[in-house]
């Protein structure tokens, strides 16, 4: 926190004197008691005025001058508000695991429900596009502010074959570097644009290794959010697919296969590992999911939080509501505890 008029802050001296008159004036009334010479009222009076809550009216009004000078200075701070020109890249993993039903109803229809939340989220003026990947990656949807596209390009999504995260990424990263073109850096070295990937499993195709992908996110200024998807009971059925439960090319992690009629299942797990790299290699952050709720609960916290930028507000008004509010609390608790306000 900083402050427009820091000498003004020279007036917080009155909260020391005012509390020192206070505690003099509370002293000198009880030297006059012994003038009492019924002692049974005395002893009334004494009794009444050492209750704990006397002090309590003349603490919030210190705090009520204490906020209110604090305003006379003019602080400022820097708080967070919604970017109007960011790009967000959804970065979705739709190899054939993404049929695996530990997660309600499947990996692909939860991650599908969890990405049109986060579409709600997300400031109006944000553009969003969306990029999946398999065995390749595939551009559905160039960045816009039309909600309605990225809806349908959800909603278009289905299971393939392999799982090339790699690539994935590296498409990602020219989307955003495409669409901010010549947009400035931050002083962090960031540009306003992110990505957030979804994967339920380990590589098993692509030209890019995932951290390849990464340092290219890195080198561009863009932040890279990572979800795991997926328990590590998630299983797909081998042969019973028209394909067989390795899809057509997909490997274990890339199976095809529907459940299997009677056929063997084989694990497909998450791979958390990987994806923590690559959101630590981005300054990003990285989660698991487990469940439907938890992944929607990640992107609509992602949604809300992620297209922000930090600016430098005055917050005089925060500091002279305080004041007020301290101070009608003080009158109340003076009627309720019988005190007197110095």
């Amino acid at each position: 926190m900083s402050f427009q008029s820091p000498w003004f802050l020279a007036v917080l001296l009155v909260v020391p004197v005012v509390l020192a008159l206070a505690l003099w004036f509370d002293r000198r009334r009880a030297r006059y008691t012994v003038a009492f010479t019924n002692l049974e009222l005395l002893a009334a009076v004494a009794t009444t005025r050492r209750r704990p809550l006397r002090w309590l009216p003349l603490a919030l009004f210190l705090l009520a001058l204490a906020a209110a000078s604090t305003a006379l200075a003019r602080p400022n701070a820097k708080v967070s508000v919604p970017s109007d020109k960011a790009t967000i890249v959804l970065l979705v993993d739709v190899s054939g695991s993404m049929r695996a039903a530990d997660v309600k109803p499947t990996r692909l229809g939860a991650a599908q429900k969890a990405m049109s939340a986060f579409a709600d989220k997300v400031p109006k003026g944000v553009r969003l596009g969306l990029v999946s990947f398999s065995s390749d990656p595939d551009l559905l949807v160039i960045p816009t502010t039309d909600r309605a596209v990225l809806h349908e390009g959800i909603d278009l999504l289905v299971p393939e074959a392999g799982t090339a995260i790699g690539d994935g990424l590296g498409m990602a990263v020219q989307v955003v570097k495409t669409t901010l073109a010549g947009a400035r850096k931050a002083k962090d070295g960031k540009v306003p644009g992110a990505i957030v990937l979804l994967s339920d499993g380990a590589q098993t195709r692509g030209t890019l290794t995932p951290l390849d992908g990464a340092a290219r996110a890195r080198d561009a200024g863009i932040r890279v959010f990572t979800v795991a998807l997926g328990t590590k009971n998630g299983t797909l059925g081998f042969g019973g697919g028209p394909f067989g439960g390795y899809g057509l090319g997909g490997g274990f992690n890339g199976g095809g296969g529907g459940g299997g009629n009677g056929g063997r299942r084989f694990p497909v797990r998450p791979d958390p590992v990987t994806l923590a790299a690559i959101a630590r290699e981005t300054d990003g952050k990285t989660f698991e999911a487990r469940s439907a709720s938890k992944v929607e609960s990640i992107y609509k916290q992602l949604g809300s939080s992620i297209a922000q930028r930090q600016v430098n507000r005055e917050i005089s008004s925060w500091f002279v509501g305080a004041a007020a509010l301290l101070l009608l609390a003080s009158l109340a608790a003076s009627r309720v505890a019988g005190a007197r306000l110095p």
